[in-house]
């Protein structure tokens, strides 16, 4: 199990140097550290560290990949200008 982990780090190092895109690092640090993890027995303490740094690398990947929504338009109270209406695509008085 660790060497594919190993594998999925490898691959993603890879894939970054590739096409150097930021969002590719939590997921190679999640398989880093998922592997580290799994590489240590039990009952040591750096495996649970190793563990939650792959879940908090995993999180970092989720905020990094959710959709942005834009900031709602501010009303500027200016009145409009005399030709605005004409931007829309129809033609001017109709």
């Amino acid at each position: 199990m660790v060497g594919l982990f190993v594998a999925a780090t490898v691959v993603a190092l890879l894939q970054y140097l590739r096409v150097r895109e930021r969002r590719l690092l939590p997921l190679l640090a999640l398989f880093a550290f998922q592997a580290q993890a799994l590489s240590r027995e039990w009952w040591d303490v750096w495996r649970d560290v190793y563990q939650a740094s792959a879940c908090g690398a995993g999180l970092v990947l989720l905020v990094l990949l959710s959709p942005r929504h834009p900031p709602p338009p501010v009303a500027s109270g200016a009145p409009p200008h005399p030709g605005d209406d004409a931007r829309d695509g129809a033609p001017p008085g109709g």
